[in-house]
């Protein structure tokens, strides 16, 4: 089953008084792209962080965000009582000894000075919390794949209905094929007589005329098409992660059809090669998002 590379997956998980929580988006991308914006909490954990997201979403550019919202009532950072005095204070003086006034709003001049709001402990990770801080990023990852999921089955819908008219429009071709060897000899006799003075061997020509139509024939580039037709299907139904191979796939179809448009030398073939490569185009634009 196809999968996009186009997703998003978020998760919030509660641990005691904060809500951790997790966003992941991807796009299309040949290799895996990976950037990411941790938490210092939790940056000791980045290499286990990207080694999840690889093995999960394998390929695409991905944005992947951890960070933590404190519940209200949460425990507040203290203030260093006895710092801000001293501030306080140190600028009494200073306002005395050179006759600069004193600050009209002492709290926001002094809570903005150094270490006056700075926690005194260091906050510690511990093995409680990085198992709900994986668990958030793991519920993320799976909503991610989930909406790929759903896009890759869009994706194959839109596929199966561009094969569908390649090969229709491949079998439509058959009537054409047929007629227009007869155009063919018709117009070279006819040619011909209009040059009376020249003398022909008929058998020579008809060996001439077999070999140019042999040239034209297109029933090896048919059936190399409705072959690869058949392959894209089933490549198509296999685990997802062929987006590559169906885009190879795709190439090798655009092959034969711009060979099949180079031996039709009919308005009508002509037209029907524009019409399937029309419809091989579309399928190679929306590959480029299959994982």
């Amino acid at each position: 089953m196809i999968q996009s590379m186009t997703g998003y997956g978020n998760s919030v998980v509660t641990f005691q008084n904060k809500k951790i929580h997790v966003e992941v988006k991807s796009l299309n991308s040949k290799q895996l792209d990976l950037s990411t914006r941790i938490a210092p909490l939790y940056r000791e954990k980045e290499m286990e962080i990207r080694q999840l997201v690889a093995e999960r979403l394998v390929r695409g550019k991905v944005e992947f965000s951890i960070w933590v919202e404190k519940e209200a009532g949460a425990e507040a950072t203290p203030i260093n009582m006895a710092l801000v005095e001293n501030y306080h204070q140190q600028i009494k003086s200073i306002s005395a000894a050179t006759g600069i006034p004193e600050p009209a709003d002492w709290y926001a001049t002094i809570l903005r000075l150094p270490d006056v709001m700075l926690r005194t402990e260091v906050e510690q990770l511990t093995d409680e919390e990085w198992a709900a801080a994986r668990q958030a990023v793991t519920e993320a990852l799976e909503n991610l794949v989930d909406f790929r999921q759903q896009e890759g089955a869009a994706l194959e819908r839109k596929f199966a209905e561009k094969i569908n008219n390649i090969e229709a429009l491949l079998k439509s071709i058959e009537p054409y094929e047929k007629s227009r060897v007869e155009k063919i000899r018709a117009r070279i006799i006819d040619a011909l007589k209009e040059i009376p003075e020249v003398e022909y061997d008929k058998n020579r020509l008809e060996q001439e005329l077999i070999y140019y139509i042999e040239k034209l024939d297109i029933s090896e580039e048919k059936q190399r098409l409705a072959n690869h037709l058949k392959y894209f299907r089933q490549t198509m139904s296999e685990p997802a992660g062929q987006g590559k191979k169906l885009g190879f796939i795709a190439q090798e179809m655009g092959r034969e059809i711009n060979t099949t448009g180079s031996k039709s030398n009919q308005a009508e073939m002509q037209n029907i090669v524009v019409k399937m490569k029309d419809e091989l185009e579309q399928i190679k634009e929306q590959v480029l998002n299959a994982l």
